[in-house]
Order: C-alpha cells, then sequence, then structure tokens
C-alpha cells in the first residue's frame, strides 16, 4: 500500500476513497490518560475533523515539469490567461465544488449534531485563494443555512442575538483561516469541537492534532461516502517495521472502534476504548510510548494486543 515519493504508483488509499466515494475522512482526535503529549493540559484536546476526500490538490490532476501537457498547459495560461509562468514549471490544478464542499460540511455538521458537539469550525486559506478556499467557507455557510437553519448560528448570530452564549440544542457555525487555526488548537483547544476542511489542510492539521495527543499510533480514521466506509489507521504504512510485532496497534484498533460506531456496535466500542486505555494507565506499552514514559514496561505489538482482552471487562 505504499505510496513512492515523486514517483511510481500513485495512492492505492486514495483512489479506494475516489472509486467508493467516500468523500468525509472522519479523524477524531482525544486525548488517552498517560499517554505522553509536548501540551500542558492535553486533556482538553477532544476534536474530530472532517477532511474533503475528493478534490482539492488531491484529485491529482497533475504534471510533471517539462512535460509535454505541463508545457501546454502553461503556454494556454500564458497567452489566454495573462500569467507568465516559466519555462520547466510543474502544474497542478486545485479543483473545489459547491456540490462536494456542501455535502463535506454537511456531514460534518450532521455529526456535530448526533454526536453533541457544540461547533463547527470550517478550515480554509480564503485570504489568499479566494476563489477555492474562500469558497469552500462561503458553501459551508450556506449548506448549515440550508440544511440545519434550526440547527445551527453563526458567530455574528452568537453575540449579536445571544449576548455570546450558545442556546441549548444550537450548533455555532464559525470559520478560521488555516495559519491562524494552527495557532489556536494550540493555544485554546478547548474552543474546537468538530473541524470541517478541504483535504490538503486536512491532512497536515489532523497530524498536527494527532502530535498533541501522543502521536499518529494514537490516531484512528475514517473514511465515509453515503454508501459504505472504509476505517484504517490515520500513520500509513511503515515497511521497515514489517513482520518484527513491533508497532503501536492503537491507531489501528481505534479505527475499529470507529467503524463499530458506525455499525451503531457502541457497547463494543467503548468497551474497546476502556480497555486500550486501562492497559496505557497500567504502563504496558510499546516501544514508542514506553521510551516516553518512564516506569513503563515495553511489549511487543501482540503483548499489548492481549493486554487490552485481558482488560475488557
Amino acid at each position: 500500500m505504499t505510496a513512492p515519493v515523486g514517483k511510481g504508483i500513485r495512492s492505492l488509499n486514495v483512489a479506494i476513497r475516489q472509486k467508493l466515494d467516500l468523500y468525509a475522512c472522519v479523524r477524531p482526535v482525544k486525548y488517552i490518560d498517560q499517554v505522553p503529549s509536548p501540551m500542558k493540559h492535553p486533556e482538553n484536546i477532544d476534536m474530530v475533523v472532517v477532511r474533503e476526500n475528493t478534490e482539492d490538490l488531491y484529485a491529482g490532476i497533475e504534471y510533471q515539469a517539462g512535460s509535454p501537457e505541463a508545457d501546454k498547459l502553461r503556454v494556454f495560461l500564458n497567452e489566454q490567461m495573462g500569467t507568465s509562468l516559466a519555462e520547466e514549471t510543474a502544474l497542478g490544478i486545485k479543483p473545489m465544488s459547491a456540490k462536494n464542499t456542501k455535502r463535506l460540511v454537511a456531514a460534518a455538521i450532521a455529526y456535530a449534531i448526533d454526536n453533541d458537539r457544540s461547533t463547527v469550525t470550517l478550515m480554509h486559506k480564503g485570504n489568499i485563494m479566494k476563489f477555492t478556499e474562500a469558497a469552500f467557507a462561503k458553501w459551508g455557510y450556506e449548506v448549515a443555512r440550508e440544511k440545519f437553519g434550526d440547527h445551527t448560528i453563526t458567530e455574528r448570530e452568537l453575540y449579536d442575538d445571544y449576548q455570546g452564549k450558545l442556546p441549548a440544542g444550537k450548533v455555532l457555525i464559525k470559520d478560521r483561516i488555516a495559519d491562524m487555526l494552527f495557532q489556536q488548537v494550540l493555544l485554546r483547544p478547548d474552543e474546537f469541537d468538530v473541524i470541517a476542511t478541504p483535504n490538503l489542510n486536512g491532512d497536515y492539521i489532523s497530524d498536527a492534532l494527532a502530535a498533541q495527543v501522543g502521536g499518529l499510533g494514537m490516531a484512528p480514521g475514517a473514511n465515509i461516502g453515503d454508501r459504505c466506509a472504509v476505517f484504517e489507521a490515520t500513520h500509513g504504512t511503515a515497511p521497515k517495521y514489517a513482520g518484527l510485532d513491533k508497532v503501536n496497534p492503537s491507531s489501528l484498533i481505534l479505527s475499529g472502534a470507529m467503524m463499530l460506531d458506525y455499525m451503531d456496535w457502541r457497547q463494543a466500542s467503548a468497551l474497546i476504548r476502556q480497555a486500550l486505555q486501562a492497559t496505557i494507565k497500567s504502563g504496558t506499552v510499546t516501544y514508542d510510548l514506553a521510551r516516553q514514559i518512564e516506569g513503563a514496561k515495553e511489549v511487543k505489538c501482540s503483548e499489548f494486543a492481549r493486554g487490552i482482552v485481558e482488560h475488557m471487562d
């Protein structure tokens, strides 16, 4: 499943998402007690990133510098669209559509309503990319009004009509510039519940948030569409560790718990999460956590998994 960098096959995971139209990448980030964190108060981190899966730069529309396709597009842009692109320019196209943005934001708002989350933040870089990223925020607000008008309010309404106090049963829809949001999730993580984002922004911030709660080894993920879903560890492949019975399986196990939630088997998913936390709290952990937890006992991947089973009531 490993996608080579700069050559070879494209990501098979991305292909699966696009072929099955799994347009919402859902990545919860929640601190588990005893896991080492660079944050002073990691217990305040409890967010869900809902990332668009089918558009943006991950659509894979790009052309190698010097190729006939890149030269043809470069000449067209220079002669017909008034650009001044240099020779040997690599080109990529960043598509964003109202349809796909609205269904993604609708999924994020529905998630917030179904899971008693109080805010949905639209993450974008619209101050620079005014016709793609800014449109993401614009379309996000539109779908909130169109489909969830009885359940949502904007920040302006919050302060103009409710004196800054969120009414019971309402979800606050707000937006933040991407670089500003990276700062705010560090300084004020308790102000964010669900973050709806285009693909590339979501890729970055979900990994950054994972670092705040112990790293990618603790980060689950789901790719969800209208007909089906695929669940996977956020961290991707690690070929050098294959067959060594060494790595932390928490991300994959927590992704399995998300699958059980999707199947509405929440008693089982809660049992898994509780047992995982109890195992970590006991100090029996894989190498990546053992080197950070004083007095921890380092165990193999399979031994850690058996510890989780033993902690199930």
